[in-house]
């Protein structure tokens, strides 16, 4: 009940044999079917991007590994090392998008689409732990210094892993930014701390080659400081997601539009939160007080239907409509 002793909610969540019949007699279709249809696919959109990201990393590690038989360079075996963990990083994603397609339970009624943030978080103590190693390394080699063999190889070597981690970290950013994923996100600006560690190898074999040897550490600490910012932009992501943060420009965008409904006089308490990828809204209307229940009902479906085309990642809206004279129309 609302305080106007009348609530409406609509979720708008019908069978789906019945949701496509209505589909074809009706200018509108809101159905649970359309939804998971879309939430499967942004998932398996999620899925794909991690086992080619994992494909392009393995082959990336192999093709350094064989250089580093070459070589014998410590720094670069480090480096292949570190390449071979962060394939291995799909695995917690790509179980966690799995889990998010299963359906929702009576004990997980909003089903499983969290374990997709708490992969995120793993990806962030993945970052953390590159830095630090990162930042180890250097100073070893500051206070140890070790020749360096074949530099020319090295170099390719780093070059290889530059470019196969930043190739990664554009398709997993892109991808998490379309489909709504902080923890695809956070996977691809950790590659992308990872192909800076690569560049490292390479900075520093040049100047070892030009008759530094203390370039490599130096450089080797510059890029721990870049993977900490890195860091803080992830945890950032992360963090906000867990706690329900949304970006006021969509809150902004989705009050507009419902208040934009024929038949709403005012809107208030919009509240909107991430289940994984995808997008869920709650807000109260008010509506003219004279309206019969299946008047309300149906602008509760109009109006979910202008939220869904402001708002593509959205997948599920509860509208409760409140009765209210013209005169005391309610604003957000």
């Amino acid at each position: 009940m609302t305080g106007h002793g009348h609530s409406h909610g609509h979720s708008h969540g019908h069978r789906p044999g019945k949701g496509r019949l209505r589909g074809l007699l009706t200018p509108h279709s809101h159905d649970s079917a359309d939804r998971v249809d879309t939430a499967l696919e942004t998932s398996k959109r999620g899925v794909r991007t991690l086992i080619w990201s994992f494909a392009a990393l393995f082959v990336t590690a192999v093709a350094q590994l064989a250089l580093v038989l070459i070589t014998g360079s410590v720094a670069l075996l480090g480096d292949t090392i570190h390449n071979f963990a962060d394939a291995l990083t799909a695995l917690p994603l790509g179980i966690a998008f799995l889990l998010g397609r299963r359906a929702a339970t009576r004990r997980y009624t909003y089903g499983l689409g969290r374990a997709e943030d708490l992969a995120g978080v793993l990806v962030v103590l993945l970052i953390a732990a590159s830095a630090f190693l990162a930042g180890y390394e250097s100073v070893v080699r500051l206070l140890d210094p070790r020749p360096v063999q074949h530099l020319w190889v090295v170099a390719a070597a780093g070059v290889i892993g530059f470019a196969g981690n930043e190739l990664v970290a554009r398709y997993r950013i892109t991808v998490g930014r379309e489909i709504g994923s902080a923890a695809l996100v956070a996977d691809g600006l950790h590659a992308r701390t990872d192909g800076f560690t690569s560049l490292a190898v390479v900075l520093g074999a040049a100047g070892v080659a030009f008759g530094f040897p203390m370039a490599d550490p130096i450089i080797g600490l510059a890029i721990t400081v870049a993977i900490l910012f890195v860091l803080r932009d992830a945890a950032k992501e992360v963090f906000r997601r867990l706690m329900d943060a949304v970006d006021p420009a969509d809150v902004d965008r989705a009050e507009r539009a419902a208040a934009d409904v024929p038949g709403v006089l005012g809107t208030r308490d919009l509240r909107m939160r991430w289940i994984g990828h995808s997008l869920r809204a709650e807000l109260a209307v008010s509506v003219e007080a004279g309206l019969s229940v299946t008047e309300a009902h149906h602008l509760a479906h109009r109006v979910e239907g202008r939220l869904r085309e402001v708002l593509p990642r959205l997948t599920e809206a509860v509208v409760h409509t409140e009765p209210v004279n013209a005169h005391e129309i309610v604003t957000g």
